[in-house]
């Protein structure tokens, strides 16, 4: 990168895979920029991260051919992550990283052992209360992790371990809501429910609130919907929403989040622990229906915690009918009461500068000089008790060494044609 000193730290945060992943890496990156460093994001070539990257600023994108494991696909996802590590590997040895960032999903692994083996720290970051597969694996080879719940610590045994946070983008937090949804074309007057699915779980959502509107056209005719659909079915939402003359703007990816959240009443959402962090950003009540196929259930144990806060509340998708969802979701619309006593919960669940306390754990890590020549690297040990949380004891990870893959690929850009 041009605007960036010879002698800045490099920082590697590979996040690609689901908006859930990419989202907080992004926000540490863009923290680590501030700070002077020369950072690349490493994604896959899923439509999310493409799209995201359009909007990453001075962070170098590279995009790795890793894809994620399915029933029947092991042998597509092992091909994948070899031609990741080799690819990491090739990028590493032209330009080694001082430190390697991993977010979890399947993006992870291979530029975390790439890293390792040329001799970059290595960190990760869990937001979920259920640690991920490739994070419960990676634990075993960084050097420290950071969490997004506290419940998620005794799950990662193998590595140091700090209650962070997760991190969101610096442009997430409350805003006037009548500007918002102007800027949206919406009527500034009229409440505006969001319908937001996740980059995986985004079908089951749509059917569910597709089967409900009828009975909001009768109750609530006034709101106003932004829905947030996938690629599959916005199409066929909109005319749902005509039919039923609602107003509805829905759009299949939205690279403008902080507008709709901005103009939002109330949100019906997945229990992504980004989409959580961010909710709780900006003070936006919601009613969290969890992913019913996510791994390990974790998006219910996530949805569960806020709930039993007054942070949100919670249905089952397998439970939920047009009735049960209406009346809970009218009432966050509706009721000033009850919508202040969730905003209170949820600013409890906030955490500022999560994205810059990590960036600034990463350079202590490899005592980067944060002066007026921030990108001076010496070596140095790892921080002790930099962020956890309390009663959160930061351990001492135990001695593993990882054994280095050779490659005798000819350096280039891991880059998808």
């Amino acid at each position: 990168m041009s605007t960036q000193s010879r002698h800045a730290a490099r920082i590697a945060v590979a996040c690609g895979g689901t908006g859930g992943h990419l989202f907080p890496g992004l926000a540490v990156a863009q923290k680590l920029v501030q700070r002077g460093c020369e950072v690349t994001l490493l994604v896959s070539p899923k439509e999310v991260d493409q799209q995201a990257a359009k909007n990453a600023g001075d962070v170098r994108v590279v995009t790795l051919p890793a894809v994620c494991l399915r029933r029947g696909g092991q042998i597509a996802f092992l091909r994948g992550s070899a031609q990741s590590y080799r690819a990491a590997r090739r990028l590493f040895k032209s330009r080694t990283p001082n430190a390697v960032l991993a977010m979890g999903g399947f993006t992870s692994a291979p530029p975390i052992l790439a890293g390792k083996a040329l001799g970059a720290r290595t960190f990760l970051h869990e937001s979920n209360t259920i640690p991920g597969r490739a994070n419960r694996w990676l634990s075993w080879v960084v050097d420290h992790a950071f969490v997004g719940f506290a419940s998620a610590a005794g799950r990662l045994r193998r590595c140091r371990v700090s209650v962070s946070g997760t991190p969101v983008r610096s442009n997430f937090g409350p805003r006037d809501a009548a500007s918002c949804r102007m800027a949206l074309g919406l009527d500034p007057g009229r409440p505006v429910v969001l319908v937001m699915g996740g980059s995986q779980g985004a079908s089951g959502l749509n059917e569910m609130v597709a089967s409900s509107l009828p009975l909001f056209a009768k109750l609530a005719p006034d709101c106003q919907w932004f829905h947030l659909a996938g690629p599959k079915d916005a199409s066929q939402l909109q005319r749902t929403y005509a039919d039923l003359n609602l107003r509805a703007i829905v759009h299949p990816f939205f690279d403008r989040i902080e507008l709709a959240l901005g103009a939002a009443s109330a949100a019906i959402s997945r229990a992504g622990a980004s989409s959580l962090a961010e909710l709780a950003a900006v003070r936006l009540p919601a009613l969290l229906v969890p992913y019913p196929s996510a791994t390990d259930n974790h998006q219910w144990h996530n949805a569960s915690e806020y709930a039993t806060t007054g942070a949100a509340r919670l249905i089952e998708q397998g439970q939920a009918t047009p009735e049960t969802l209406a009346g809970p979701l009218l009432e966050l619309v509706r009721s000033d009461a009850v919508r202040a006593t969730m905003q209170a919960a949820l600013a409890r669940w906030e955490r500022h500068d999560v994205a810059d306390q990590i960036a600034g754990s990463i350079l202590r890590a490899i005592s980067v000089t944060e002066s007026c020549e921030p990108g001076r690297v010496a070596p140095g040990p790892m921080p002790s008790a930099s962020l956890e949380g309390p009663g959160i004891p930061v351990r001492p990870a135990r001695p593993l060494v990882a054994k280095p893959i050779v490659s005798t690929s000819r350096p280039e850009e891991p880059v998808i044609v």
